[in-house]
Parts: C-alpha cells; sequence; structure tokens
C-alpha cells in the first residue's frame, strides 16, 4: 500500500530548500473507490482557511483524462492539483499546525495513493 504522508526523511529534505523560495506543490491523488473522493472535498473546504492564513492558494484542479505520452494507457491518479505557497516555511508551517492536523485526517480517509511534488516556479 502507498503512503499518503511525507516520511519524516522527506520532510527533513523539503526543510533544507531555500525556506523562503516560493514553492508549488504538485499533487497526484488516487481517491479510495469508497467515499474517497468525498472525504477529500470536505479537507478541501476545510484547508481553505489554512492555505489563506499561510499565504497559499490552489492554482490548479482538474481531473485525469488520459495518458498522452507514458507507458501505460491511463493514469493511476483522479485528480492534479497544483497549490502555490509563497515559501517552504509556509508550507511547512501550515502542516505542521494543530488545528490544521485536526482536519488532516480527512485527507488520510480519502486517499488510496498520493505523490506530493514540490516544484520552484519558473523555468
Amino acid at each position: 500500500m502507498s503512503r499518503v504522508d511525507p516520511s519524516a526523511e522527506q520532510v527533513a529534505r523539503l526543510a533544507e530548500l531555500p525556506a523562503e523560495q516560493p514553492v508549488v506543490m504538485i499533487n497526484l491523488l488516487a481517491f479510495k473507490p469508497d467515499g474517497g473522493a468525498e472525504s477529500y472535498a470536505r479537507y478541501a473546504a476545510e484547508v481553505q482557511p489554512h492555505l489563506e492564513r499561510v499565504g497559499g492558494r490552489l492554482i490548479f484542479g482538474g481531473s485525469a483524462l488520459q495518458m498522452v505520452i507514458g507507458e501505460h494507457p491511463d493514469p493511476w491518479w483522479d485528480v492534479v492539483l497544483a497549490v502555490e505557497y509563497p515559501s517552504v516555511q509556509a508550507f511547512l508551517s501550515m502542516v505542521a499546525d494543530p488545528d490544521y492536523q485536526a482536519i488532516h485526517v480527512h485527507r488520510e480517509n480519502a486517499l488510496q495513493r498520493a505523490e506530493l511534488i514540490a516544484t520552484a516556479p519558473g523555468m
């Protein structure tokens, strides 16, 4: 079974990035078959104030249609999200907040598989 949360090592590596560099988190999300999408919708609604508090914002959200280039005919994920944060520190601050941790259970209950990729804006 795939993890849906980062390991301690992955968080430590993220924390080594320049603390004030903007970051866009690319989320590849596969929902559990029974109620996963609904649980994630609840998480999405409840996470909004936490995003706003740290200056984050959803810049793209969409469902997977088909693979155009790749080894498999269909993507493994259901949804792709791109969430922009003003800094790595803003993201880390949000996910460490106890109020955020209280709603995180909805994300865990929703996901069968997840990949989260930290990217730097620009080419």
